[in-house]
């Protein structure tokens, strides 16, 4: 199995992408995580489907988040996380191909537990990847232990697919092919319910994570885009 499971946006102003996002999505915060706070940042999740948006704010200097601000001049995609139940065999292959391993966590909690890899950006491009497996597969505990009871489908149900824009797209495909451990065909990663697309780079922005396909529960809404936190949502 892999899946999309979750997306992280970055902002300086976390307080009014949420409002954005809450208003035209229809979505409501289902988690923030006070340890956040330790390493400078502020966050908001908000589930979609059983999928999860997130947004991060730094709140000081020297984060991470803060220097992808300054790289990328602005907000907009910062990381995708990919749920898998074979995380240790990914982990292998990973590491036996030469790709860093940046961070590795776990959580555990109410009869759950959660377990992640961040592979090395420059290893990879466009954006932070993370492969992550969680136990039970239908809990998600980087998201705390209540979000399904704020998930709603009232605007979206899913994300179908995402854009890693690129200079070089064919090729960032490739290295993300091999860190996922699936084939690339024509700039495309097919995962079991989404789709990652490598696009070319037109907006002067460099790389990074683009655009999301977010599938509609009101049908009239469909072919809508919103951009917000610097980022294109398509409804589809």
């Amino acid at each position: 199995m892999m899946r999309l499971r979750q997306i992280a946006l970055v902002t300086p102003n976390l307080r009014g992408a949420e409002h954005e996002i809450c208003d035209q999505l229809s979505l409501e915060v289902c988690y923030r995580d006070p340890g956040l706070s330790h390493f400078g940042l502020r966050h908001g999740l908000y589930a979609i489907g059983d999928q999860i948006l997130e947004i991060v704010a730094p709140k000081q200097q020297g984060t991470t988040a803060g220097r992808f601000l300054e790289r990328r001049g602005g907000e907009g995609g910062y990381m995708v996380l990919l749920q898998t139940d074979e995380l240790q065999q990914h982990k292998t292959r990973v590491e036996n191909n030469g790709m860093r391993i940046v961070h590795d966590g776990k959580v555990d909690a109410h009869g759950a537990s959660i377990r992640g890899i961040h592979l090395h950006p420059k290893d990879v491009g466009g954006a932070i990847l993370s492969l992550d497996q969680a136990e039970p597969a239908e809990s998600w505990l980087w998201a705390g232990n209540d979000w399904q009871y704020h998930s709603t489908n009232k605007v979206v149900t899913d994300i179908v697919a995402i854009d890693i824009q690129a200079d070089e797209p064919e090729s960032m495909a490739e290295r993300w092919a091999q860190a996922i451990g699936r084939s690339a065909n024509d700039g495309t990663i097919s995962l079991d319910d989404a789709t990652i697309r490598f696009v070319s780079a037109n907006d002067g922005r460099g790389d990074g994570l683009a655009a999301a396909d977010l599938l509609v529960a009101d049908r009239s809404r469909a072919g809508q885009s919103l951009n917000i936190c610097g980022f294109l949502f398509r409804l589809v």
